[in-house]
């Protein structure tokens, strides 16, 4: 059997219709460029998020990008992030030639360690980031109380978090800006590359929207400098078909999250395999599975579910303090050991919300194999 990390032909055949349908509509208008569906979708992810704004990018890094330029983060200013993300959370700030400082995770979560932030803050630090990783959102009551009580904005970093949610709030809708990524592996995955931001705030509303378009103010005015970022209208066409799936799709992925936990203890493996934490009042929406594998054996696994079949993938397996690129930060090994304990132990399981239960048994029978 082959069982890959994500099936996007078995999501599109039952959109296919729809999809070439909303795809030829853009056609027929000829506005490919912030057209009507643009505007629709932004208000439906406002909608959707509880954020009283949205405004479409061209990618989950440019959101990153636009969030700290909006709020004026410059050379030589901080930013308290992650170590264990996606590349495009400190390169970011690096860009804008703002410094990523970098404090452990939770071992549970994966998440930004809301008691080890008060530390890292210091007189330059203009911005919190924490990332919602693998589709559970950071305490974000913890880190926007830090934020509100020293007077710094919170980022959210919501790449792969969108539906994700704490208590009665959603992803996106808890800091002063959300960002969002539709690469096509997210929950919400466009057809290529797509981004978005939320934000409750008007005045940021406005102010990210002319720096997605170099600045301007009107046409031909700009009043600063900013970059070209625009949501092309093709793929908020095709967010639009898969927006209102978007729940039913991230139940089915808790659904077979679930399931994952009733195999794997049948299976008598618990000793071995570290499965995903949940926190109590968070909704996980499994945008990815990720277990832990225990004693120097993560990456034996990995070539022994290869020969079977099943598709995996190591998130992270670098952290971000010891990439060549931000070496000049001065870090080193042992900096962050839970950080690096996770890039060591990782690894990712197909969670996709067509998987079937068939296809779930083979997974785990395939990880007991190996151990067995």
């Amino acid at each position: 059997m082959k069982v890959p990390l994500l099936d996007l032909r078995a999501q599109y055949e039952g959109l296919r219709e729809e999809t070439l349908g909303a795809v030829a509509r853009v056609f027929e208008s000829q506005g490919f460029v912030l057209g009507a569906d643009v505007r629709a979708l932004e208000e439906e992810v406002a909608a959707y998020t509880g954020a009283r704004h949205a405004v479409g990018c061209a990618s989950g890094s440019d959101a990153l990008l636009l969030a700290l330029m909006a709020l004026d983060v410059k050379a030589g200013d901080e930013v308290v992030t992650t170590p264990y993300s996606f590349f495009a959370t400190a390169g970011a700030i690096a860009r804008l030639g703002a410094r990523p400082v970098f404090v452990d995770i939770d071992p549970r979560t994966y998440n930004l360690d809301a008691e080890r932030i008060e530390a890292a803050i210091t007189e330059r630090t203009r911005a919190l980031m924490p990332v919602h990783l693998y589709g559970q959102c950071a305490e974000m009551n913890a880190i926007g109380g830090i934020g509100a009580r020293r007077r710094i904005p919170v980022v959210e970093d919501a790449a792969q978090a969108i539906g994700a949610g704490e208590g009665s709030r959603g992803a996106g809708a808890m800091g002063e800006i959300g960002c969002f990524s539709f690469y096509p592996t997210k929950n919400l995955g466009g057809a290529g590359d797509g981004g978005m931001l939320s934000t409750n705030d008007d005045s940021l509303a406005a102010r990210l929207r002319s720096l997605r378009v170099h600045g301007e103010a009107s046409k031909y005015h700009h009043r600063e400098i900013g970059f070209n970022s625009r949501l092309d209208t093709l793929q908020a066409a095709v967010l639009r078909v898969k927006l209102p799936r978007l729940d039913s799709w991230s139940d089915a992925r808790s659904r077979n999250a679930a399931r994952y936990r009733e195999l794997f203890a049948d299976a008598g493996l618990l000793e071995e395999i570290g499965l995903p934490f949940e926190r109590e009042g968070a909704r996980h929406i499994y945008n990815q599975f990720v277990v832990r594998v225990r004693d120097g054996r993560r990456d034996a696994l990995v070539e022994h579910l290869r020969g079977e079949g099943v598709g995996t993938e190591v998130y992270y397996p670098v952290p971000l303090h010891l990439q060549e690129c931000f070496r000049y930060l001065g870090y080193k090994e042992g900096d962050f050991p839970e950080a690096e304990r996770a890039a060591r132990e990782t690894l990712a399981l197909p969670v996709y919300p067509e998987l079937t239960e068939e296809q779930q048994r083979y997974v785990v029978e395939s990880v007991r194999n190996f151990f067995c």
